[in-house]
């Protein structure tokens, strides 16, 4: 079999996004030489008794599988690579779907060049539908071909989502490559940590894999226990890293890595998203960001990356997260008031 496709599932049964997920993998233009492992992570609707119709519908094709318990997308990914025949390994999510010659395409990219991955372009959209949407130009043509330390380097930074690339099995399966279980962000762990294992990477120019927005996403929805799942996810980033042997060779990437991910994303996206901050969770950021990687705000990458005001917040956080907070609540509130007044200002 040349190519397995493997989809978490969590309490998909309502609102067709199931339906639409599957019928797009179904009606693949290479559906004779591929397998869909539809996985239900133990959901609290009928998305099992669904998986289970279209297995009995397209047997051979569609395998329908459960967790033991719910082990969140990187243990459903898990099982799935299990359970895999094929050579060529993919994976979406539940509530996204694809142009039906994406994997066609995907394959013959490889056949063509050898590669060992490759991956396309994605639309964004908030309508499920088979229209174009928002195209969002993933990996850059200089991270392609034949893979060296430059290359690796730009992948480190900029590795792009799992969901839009195949990866060969063997691969996958010498190095034992696994995904972080029980936390959401698995991908930002496991994407980096994944190409750098793979020799040659090619990419397809074409938008082929349609990522939904609907607002009550996983990136959408936050928490302080989602901002700490991010956390973890950087912390076993390093870890994996220092594992395999990548840390002292792309240090200073994966030093950025980190802070982008662990730290300066959480922090942002939690005093925006949660109401009520709690200094606490402020402080425990900031040590941890400290201890793992205290010069970060030297490195070139992340001077790069943040704007004036961005490096201003991320200064005062680094001195005291009680200062921060305090001067991130009266900026937060006079531009409230600003807006205000210039909307009295206009009527």
């Amino acid at each position: 079999m040349k190519l397995s496709v493997i989809v978490p599932f969590y309490n998909m049964a309502k609102d067709g996004k199931l339906k639409y997920c599957m019928d797009s993998l179904i009606h693949q233009t290479m559906i004779g030489d591929m397998e869909i492992l539809a996985i239900d992570d133990c959901s609290q609707d009928n998305t099992y008794g669904l998986l289970q119709e279209y297995e009995r519908e397209y047997p051979g094709l569609v395998r329908a599988l459960q967790t033991p318990e719910n082990r969140k997308q990187g243990g459903a990914r898990n099982l799935g690579l299990c359970m895999a025949q094929g050579e060529w390994i993919g994976f979406m999510d539940g509530d996204d779907w694809a142009a039906e010659t994406m994997y066609e395409k995907l394959l013959r990219r490889a056949m063509e060049t050898g590669a060992d991955m490759v991956g396309c372009d994605l639309h964004e959209t908030c309508e499920h539908s088979m229209k174009i949407g928002k195209i969002i130009n993933a990996n850059t043509m200089d991270q392609t071909g034949v893979l060296g330390k430059e290359q690796y380097r730009k992948l480190m930074l900029n590795p792009c989502s799992m969901v839009i690339k195949i990866y060969r099995k063997d691969v996958i399966d010498h190095y034992h490559l696994r995904f972080p279980e029980g936390i959401f962000y698995e991908d930002n762990c496991a994407g980096p940590v994944w190409m750098l294992h793979f020799k040659h990477f090619e990419k397809v120019e074409e938008p082929l894999y349609y990522y939904y927005q609907d607002g009550v996403s996983t990136t959408h929805c936050i928490s302080e226990a989602k901002c700490r799942d991010r956390m973890k996810a950087g912390e076993l980033l390093v870890e994996q890293c220092r594992a395999y042997g990548f840390y002292e060779p792309y240090l200073k990437e994966l030093e950025f890595a980190f802070a982008k991910l662990y730290y300066v994303n959480t922090l942002f996206t939690y005093v925006i998203g949660v109401p009520h901050a709690k200094l606490r969770f402020l402080e425990e950021l900031r040590r941890g960001m400290l201890r793992t990687f205290p010069d970060f705000r030297k490195n070139a990458y992340f001077l790069r990356e943040y704007d004036r005001e961005q490096k201003k917040l991320v200064n005062l956080h680094m001195k005291s997260s009680l200062v921060f907070l305090l001067y991130y609540r009266a900026l937060t509130g006079y531009r409230r008031l600003r807006g205000m007044l210039r909307d009295i200002g206009k009527k």
